[in-house]
């Protein structure tokens, strides 16, 4: 269900971020409330997003290097995202809602075709890797008709500890919190918190291992 209130722990979060769509419906979507996501401000905080993503995913000079395209990679994703830290490794093709509400902690890496719906804060962790064709949803919708009728969208957040490995093809759901030091299976679905320093695969996805000391 949406919230009926806002969230000033998120709201304060956001302030750190650059280039938002501030704005009523703004706060809203972030603190998982219902909200108009065709607001003026909203539209055009997605029209940026894409206009910043075609520019990355289509963005290799005849001259690049491995260095110099990490460099302008990073430079790029600093414009794009709300926090990055060193290191960041985003293979494209890359797609996101915003941008403005993804932390993405120090090398973390990311294969081809990553889908973040960043309607809500989406944090990863430090040093995760993510498979190829992994997909966020922080955005969801009420399962009501009369509600999809008059306001359908909601979020709610999405939280991937350190030290995971996402498999390829696998999608977090909105609402997840995932641990540290987590594996999920390729083409999982994962639709409930996972704990910390576990195995977790399947549809929907289920801890099938808890790692030894030494494992972790």
């Amino acid at each position: 269900m949406a919230r009926v209130t806002k969230s000033q722990e998120f709201i304060e979060l956001a302030k750190r971020f650059g280039n938002t769509p501030w704005c009523d419906d703004y706060e809203k979507m972030i603190s998982g409330m219902l909200y108009d996501s065709f607001v003026p401000e909203l539209v055009e905080g997605r029209l940026r997003a894409r206009k910043l993503i075609k520019k990355y995913n289509d963005y290799l000079p005849d001259e690049a290097t491995p260095e110099s395209l990490a460099r302008d990679r990073e430079a790029m994703l600093a414009q794009l995202l709300g926090c990055v830290g060193k290191g960041v490794d985003l293979d494209p093709p890359l797609r996101v809602d915003y941008g403005c509400n993804i932390i993405v902690g120090d090398g973390v890496y990311a294969n081809f075709g990553l889908v973040v719906l960043d309607c809500a804060i989406v944090r990863i962790g430090d040093r995760t890797i993510l498979g190829p064709n992994v997909h966020i949803y922080a955005a969801t919708h009420p399962t009501s008709v009369k509600e999809r009728r008059e306001i359908p969208d909601y979020s709610k957040e999405v939280t991937i500890g350190d030290d995971c490995w996402i498999g390829g093809n696998s999608v977090i759901m909105p609402g997840v919190a995932i641990g540290n030091g987590v594996t999920v299976g390729a083409c999982s679905v994962v639709t409930k918190d996972i704990p910390s320093y576990s195995v977790a695969l399947g549809s929907p996805a289920k801890v099938v291992k808890t790692l030894d000391e030494a494992e972790r």
